[in-house]
């Protein structure tokens, strides 16, 4: 058999199955949220979820994906590959067109799943699908095509993005900011002093198996980006995917046990995450102990954007912003303080990171390319939000959202009872 032909089949197998890793994710965000939020609004997470899925898929088979890596026009946008149709022979790898679609279409899915938790328990579920529609339909794939596109004009600068703490973690986290100051605190979370009121999780266990399934799926988003089964970076890929995860947990650990005096659950959770978020741009281009310090620095971040939020009185159940907008951003920059030469320079870009003598050409780049892609999502999600809401209402009704979006608008509790029958029912009927 030719060679290439066996690279071409395993890298295939490795590319869907990191996919479906990826995939996977979405069970994670799935747990995490239901068990961040009230018991009474698990089953409208769980819905969301489906509609990132459904919904996603759909529209970005139709339109998104040739948006994001169409022919190129002006580095701006692409014009090609409408449900996988026309020219898109700019696109050379070892994996057919439609192993590539599936591999994007897994990190589309985890894009809007950001937002998700930002405006759990009240946005308007039909808002919601409208706004999947424009999230992954034109938002995200305009800044990936900007990045990561043949021809994208942030990638012909040098930017460096490896797996998305930009594209996909900056993004959905300034979006998800948006959306959250949009649609405005849950009620009863803040007092009319603006003193915050600690809404307990449903279900922290389940927050945490949710974690668990997303740090599991998070080795095939880092690793599955390289393409090639055959690529001799995919175990440093994979260790400083680790090392990044446990240092945000064990700084949060530390951290909360300093500050508060007790190990706070929801945070060590989400500084775990942070972690993650953070080591996804340079996870190939740092060092094992450069990802330590990343995960270190985006814990502890972490922590203070969430309280920063709070005396804002932005309300954000899940921590979306806190994690994936700010340690997004910090792992965007610190690629370009930290890239290592022979990382860097084997992966084609040619640049170092400032404390590895390469000036501040990459870092400039990071920065520009942060601003614009983050800009660009808090902007167009307030847009979007303000559209959509000329044709149906943001959020729910007051007693819609009092009685739990789970019975409100779905008809159906989460952890039913026998006399729940009777209740649900009546609920239904008005």
């Amino acid at each position: 058999m030719d060679i290439s032909v066996l690279a071409s089949g395993l890298d295939t197998i490795w590319v869907v199955l990191t996919a479906a890793m990826i995939l996977l994710m979405e069970g994670g965000f799935a747990l995490l949220e239901a068990g961040f939020v009230r018991q009474k609004n698990a089953v409208s997470i769980i819905m969301k979820v489906f509609v990132d899925i459904a919904f996603g898929a759909l529209v970005f088979f139709f339109f998104g994906f040739a948006f994001m890596y169409g022919t190129d026009v002006s580095g701006l946008i692409g014009a090609s590959g409408f449900m996988m149709g026309g020219d898109l022979t700019h696109i050379q790898l070892s994996i057919s067109h439609n192993t590539y679609w599936l591999f994007q279409c897994a990190f589309v899915i985890a894009v809007i799943s950001i937002v998700s938790g930002a405006v759990a328990e009240r946005i308007n579920f039909h808002a919601y699908i409208l706004f999947t529609v424009a999230m992954t339909g034109f938002i995200y794939p305009i800044a990936g095509h900007w990045v990561w596109s043949t021809g994208g004009w942030l990638g012909s600068l040098g930017m460096i993005d490896f797996a998305g703490s930009a594209v996909i973690h900056g993004l959905g986290g300034s979006a998800a900011l948006a959306a959250a100051m949009f649609i405005g605190p849950r009620i009863g979370k803040f007092s009319e002093n603006g003193t915050p009121n600690i809404v307990p999780p449903s279900n922290l266990p389940l927050a945490s198996v949710g974690a668990f399934i997303l740090w599991f799926g998070w080795f095939g988003f880092n690793s599955g980006s390289t393409l090639s089964a055959t690529n001799s970076s995919i175990g440093h890929i994979a260790v400083t995917t680790m090392l990044a995860a446990a240092a945000g947990g064990a700084t949060c650990i530390l951290f909360t046990m300093f500050r508060y005096r007790k190990s706070d659950p929801p945070m060590v959770i989400n500084g775990s995450l942070a972690g993650l978020v953070g080591i996804t741009a340079g996870c190939a281009f740092v060092s094992e102990l450069a990802a330590i310090v990343i995960g270190a620095v985006c814990g502890i971040a972490m922590v203070f954007a969430t309280e920063f939020l709070e005396s804002k009185k932005i309300d954000d159940p899940v921590g979306a912003f806190a994690v994936h907008g700010v340690s997004g951003s910090i792992g965007t920059l610190a690629v370009g303080l930290l890239a290592m030469p022979e990382l860097s320079e084997g992966a084609g870009k040619g640049y170092s990171g400032l404390l590895y003598g390469g000036g501040w050409s990459l870092l400039g780049v990071q920065a520009l390319g942060l601003v614009t892609v983050t800009v660009w999502g808090f902007v167009v999600t307030w847009l979007a939000f303000k559209v959509i809401s000329l044709f149906v209402p943001v959020r729910v009704t007051r007693d819609e959202e009092l009685v739990g979006l789970d019975v409100g608008i779905h008809g159906v509790p989460a952890y039913s009872q026998e006399n729940d029958f009777i209740e649900v029912t009546r609920l239904k009927n008005g």
